[in-house]
């Protein structure tokens, strides 16, 4: 199970990098695609900036190469191997899966990107007993 504190909870769920406790997106649903690269400015709770420096998000897409690749691997595991079709049909559903996914791929690799940078800081969370 995922737990607060936690770089995989904060990637899986998108929440603030820092105290874990807020969605940084204005719209956590990603199909949402007009406001898919909707953030807020800041972390209500602990008021991290989200977008460090102009363009910040620009090395996502790096990171977004690596995770579709990931993605695509699955689809292939899945069609070629388990379920064994063809190799046209397997490339289908490779593309299939790219398509259908791209806005998680694309909010997964914000999240991976913004945890490269900031860590998780327990004292962050407001009300915490100390």
């Amino acid at each position: 199970m995922l737990k607060k504190g936690t770089k995989l909870y904060s990637i899986l769920t998108g929440s603030c990098p820092k105290c874990h406790e807020e969605s940084m997106y204005v719209n956590t649903n990603p199909y949402a695609i007009t406001q898919i690269f909707e953030m807020h400015e800041r972390c209500s709770n602990c008021g991290t900036k989200y977008k460090i420096e102009p363009s910040f998000f620009y090395g996502s897409m790096y990171v977004s190469y690596g995770v579709g690749i990931a993605f695509a691997v699955a689809a292939f595991v899945v069609a070629f191997l388990f379920v064994g079709t063809t190799l046209l049909n397997t490339f289908i559903a490779i593309v299939a899966t790219l398509v259908v996914f791209m806005p998680i791929i694309m909010r997964l690799s914000r999240n991976i990107w913004i945890n490269f940078f900031i860590k998780y800081d327990s004292s962050a969370v407001k009300g915490q007993l100390e």
